[in-house]
């Protein structure tokens, strides 16, 4: 087992529910269903998002009002605990500062790297900012250049790339077509399977 290991875990949909479909949910307006599991093009989805949450007239505050109702899915603490014992994790998500800080106190506090969103003094979303381009491969290639390892694992289209260039790459709780596009990836659904599956790669 090598100390230059670093894993790196998308967040929704891995170790807590989708936020947008939350949302979605507690507003009723299903078009916010949409997620990068069905659009590949995050910029094209979040200005989708943006235009609808205008069109409603909602903004921050509801939206992080769901979020405090969020729990991570039963069983993601204690195998994120398990992980962080054994390698460090960095939990690497397209999702907002803005939105992961309070589910990230009810994760015991990893690392997350994500992006930001511009907010008006009214709690209008006006505009988000991304880290950096493709920022989940840019931060396996980051870390691989600095003398890593990466181990990815994720369940969307847009985890594919920091799944595909690292040592050891899973997908967790996937869609059908995803899995069905990437035979080789090997997708797991429970916790206590997906941890062995990391430990062992390690």
């Amino acid at each position: 087992m090598s100390n230059l290991n670093i894993v790196c875990l998308d967040l929704e949909g891995v170790l807590v529910p989708e936020i947008w479909i939350a949302f979605a949910e507690a507003s009723g307006i299903p078009e916010l269903k949409r997620t990068t599991r069905d659009e590949p093009d995050y910029d094209k989805l979040m200005r989708y998002r943006l235009a609808i949450l205008k069109e409603h007239g909602l903004g921050l505050k509801e939206i992080q009002a769901t979020i405090a109702k969020i729990d991570p899915m039963p069983g993601a603490k204690e195998f994120l605990d398990a992980l962080r014992a054994k390698t460090q994790v960095i939990i690497i998500s397209d999702t907002f500062t803005q939105f992961a800080a309070p589910l990230m106190a009810k994760l015991g506090y990893p690392t997350i790297f994500c992006n930001t969103l511009e907010v008006a003094e009214d709690g209008e979303i006006t505009g988000f900012r991304m880290r950096v381009e493709k920022s989940k491969l840019s931060t396996v290639k980051a870390l691989q250049s600095v003398g890593f390892e990466t181990i990815a694992a994720g369940d969307s289209y847009n985890d594919l790339g920091m799944i595909l260039a690292s040592k050891a790459g899973f997908l967790f709780r996937s869609t059908e077509q995803i899995k069905k596009d990437y035979p080789d990836l090997p997708a797991f659904e429970e916790y206590d399977e997906f941890l062995a599956a990391i430990l062992a790669a390690l």
